[in-house]
């Protein structure tokens, strides 16, 4: 049986997996952060109420998208383009009273990340996807 990280920890551990990620966060289904780390040197561009704003803006559309999930599968992750920065989120689908939300430096190659890094992290230490 695998043994959980704590949700700070695994933060940090995704923070660890790729230099261009500047944020990792945890929201719970009400957009309340359950933890949270930054980039060493990394000034936030939110609120912690800015980002429990977008954490449930995130939740939102994720339940759009369950609608169409039997017929095209489950949502891997969502994305998003900013003038800024690139933001993800992903749907944590063995614990679902949480989501991952995860911010990108514009020049990061964000999906091979997500793919080859983030997600395979999950799988390993905490969670099935």
């Amino acid at each position: 049986m695998k043994t959980p990280l704590s949700l700070k920890d695994l933060c940090i551990q995704i923070l660890d997996l790729d230099k261009t990620i500047r944020f990792a966060g945890i929201a719970d289904m009400q957009g309340k952060i359950a933890a949270q780390s930054y980039r060493e040197g990394m000034n936030p561009l939110l609120t912690k109420e800015e980002s429990e704003l977008s954490a449930l803006q995130s939740i939102i559309r994720m339940g759009t998208r369950q609608t169409l999930e039997e017929k095209i599968g489950k949502t891997i992750y969502a994305f998003a383009l900013y003038e800024k920065v690139k933001r993800a989120t992903i749907p944590i689908y063995d614990n679902s009273d949480y989501i991952l939300m995860v911010s990108f430096d514009k020049e990061a190659e964000h999906e091979s990340i997500i793919l080859n890094k983030i997600l395979p992290l999950l799988a390993r230490v905490y969670f099935t996807l």
